[in-house]
């Protein structure tokens, strides 16, 4: 007579959102929608904007124009167009909120993960390193650093953003991994000696999608406000046009106290503003969108 083994529990598997599921979780949602297409647009601005819209140049002639039909946001002290300027500055400023975010999410979602599932000594390490990241103040590190590095590309300023912002989000991450690792579908994964990255990678982190993608946007926007402060503080070199220069201009040549060239600093605000509106807005739909049971209306 043999005796039956009991089957070990079925892991659960991710899907991704099919087109219909995503479409009608933006129905329900239209401030996702809206968020959506605003995301979209700066993304357009920024990236193909300035191949159709052309850079702008000194006209002495049109100085602090006011807005009118040849120049809809009007003109700054130098007679350069600040509508062209909008355009031509968006690509630095969220091309960094990119690689931040990216990056930040990348290094968290991996540290946290491997923190929560190996525990130990690395999990002792990689907290102490949070910790001390932690305890360095934000804007006294920045401007010791650029003492010595000269945050004149993209790539770096995105490095250095993510060496202070990813402390936060691994906790989070940690703190997950922790609750998922008790779960049946990752016990039954370790029962089947299926290997530490495949539990991690294929099991645990693919069930933290939403949240995941909901933390490198959030990852974005304060990666925004953080290089928007280097350059308005002096501390990123004002060699490219973007919004953060803009803002730094405007201050410097007192547009804010002049009625016809206020949208000079009013423009880059109102434009950070707006992506960052879209950004969270787009944030709060996508838990409807990786969710299958909302997507299904349960």
């Amino acid at each position: 007579m043999t005796t039956a083994t009991p089957s070990l529990p079925q892991a659960r598997r991710f899907t991704l959102p099919r087109l219909g599921g995503i479409w009608s979780a933006i129905r329900r949602h239209p401030s996702g929608a809206i968020g959506l297409f605003g995301v979209t647009f700066f993304l357009l601005m920024a990236f193909v904007g300035p191949l159709i819209i052309p850079e702008p140049k000194v006209n002495v002639s049109a100085r602090s124009q006011p807005p009118s039909a040849a120049f809809i946001l009007g003109t700054d002290n130098q007679g350069k167009d600040i509508a062209s300027q909008i355009v031509h500055g968006a690509r630095p400023v969220i091309t960094v909120a990119l690689l931040t975010g990216i990056l930040t999410t990348i290094v968290a979602i991996t540290l946290g993960a491997l923190a929560a599932f190996l525990g130990g000594l690395f999990d002792r390490v990689v907290n102490s390193a949070a910790n001390f990241v932690l305890t360095i103040p934000y804007l006294v590190a920045m401007t010791v650093l650029a003492s010595f590095i000269r945050l004149n590309s993209p790539i770096t300023q995105a490095l250095i953003l993510t060496l202070w912002s990813w402390p936060v989000l691994m906790r989070t991450v940690r703190a997950q991994v922790l609750s998922l690792r008790e779960r049946e579908y990752v016990e039954a994964a370790v029962a089947l000696n299926l290997g530490t990255p495949h539990i991690i990678f294929r099991e645990i982190l693919p069930n933290m999608a939403s949240y995941i993608a909901i933390s490198m946007i959030l990852a974005m926007t304060s990666a925004i406000y953080a290089q928007i402060a280097l350059i308005t503080l002096g501390l990123v070199p004002l060699s490219d046009l973007n919004w953060g220069k803009m803002i730094f201009s405007a201050r410097t040549t007192g547009a804010i106290y002049i009625a016809d060239t206020v949208w000079f600093i009013l423009a880059p605000v109102l434009a950070i503003a707006l992506f960052q509106w879209s950004l969270v807005t787009l944030a709060r739909s996508i838990e409807d969108v990786f969710n299958p049971r909302l997507r299904s209306g349960a």
